[in-house]
């Protein structure tokens, strides 16, 4: 019997999708076949945020209605979780959310499960919650997503500046920024020399193919001048919005 079937009630986690096998769409990894795990809950608001439905009960859904938590949060157990994560047989496994690292402790148990199987594990994180201990001794990878000023939320939630130290310090954290044109990549280097942050990677902000491809087009060459990483979003290119692929 596995640890993640012996653990305690602190092992609940609030799941919103489980779903693959796919790729990650974005950053160091992209391309790769994978499975995902999306969680719900978020302690930020951004704006233009492409996964709404984990968390913004006041917004609209594509079908004109509001986002209805009891249809998108689901309880499970750890082992309920790793076993159907286990059963894609892939060996990428990307944590995302809404904001994972807020249900972190619970998560241990599905990420310790994983890591002694051998499959490799991304956490998408806003970079606003320190990584505990533990799940950085799992050799957990952590992309972090500081959020720029046209995300809506106010710097002084979004960027904090204890927990982006600690991602650089701890030799997981990889920095992702969600950028809209050139101009917003002085305020990544502003939050880039502030927090030592490296590597970091750029990504255009799109919810459709076409959206993606111009970003790209407009970031290329200044991202690969500053000495940066870019980063396309393959999952829109090949699916556009659709969700669970």
């Amino acid at each position: 019997m596995t640890a993640a079937r012996t653990a305690g009630p602190d092992d609940v986690l609030v799941v919103n999708e489980i779903f693959g096998p796919t790729v990650q769409g974005e950053g160091p990894s992209a391309g790769t076949r994978c499975a995902f795990l999306r969680l719900g809950g978020c302690n930020l608001t951004c704006s233009w945020c492409d996964t709404p439905y984990t968390w913004d009960w006041k917004g609209v859904s594509e079908h004109g209605r509001p986002h209805d938590p009891r249809a998108e949060l689901h309880p499970m157990r750890a082992h309920e979780v790793l076993d159907r994560l286990r059963a894609f047989g892939v060996g990428l496994v990307v944590v995302s959310g809404g904001e994972p690292l807020t249900q972190q402790h619970r998560l241990r148990h599905v990420l310790a499960g994983l890591r002694r199987a051998g499959v490799e594990v991304e956490v998408e994180t806003n970079g606003t919650i320190p990584p505990s201990p533990e799940l950085v001794e799992l050799g957990v990878w952590f992309n972090v997503s500081p959020k720029l000023r046209h995300s809506g939320v106010d710097p002084a939630r979004a960027l904090v500046g204890e927990a982006l130290t600690e991602f650089a310090a701890c030799g997981r954290g990889r920095f992702k920024f969600v950028c809209r044109d050139r101009a917003d990549l002085v305020e990544v280097a502003e939050v880039v020399d502030a927090h030592g942050l490296s590597p970091v990677w750029i990504m255009p902000l799109g919810r459709s193919a076409d959206a993606v491809l111009a970003g790209l087009r407009e970031l290329a060459d200044a991202t690969v001048r500053r000495g940066w990483n870019l980063t396309p979003r393959l999952h829109v290119l090949a699916w556009e919005d659709r969700r669970g692929v």
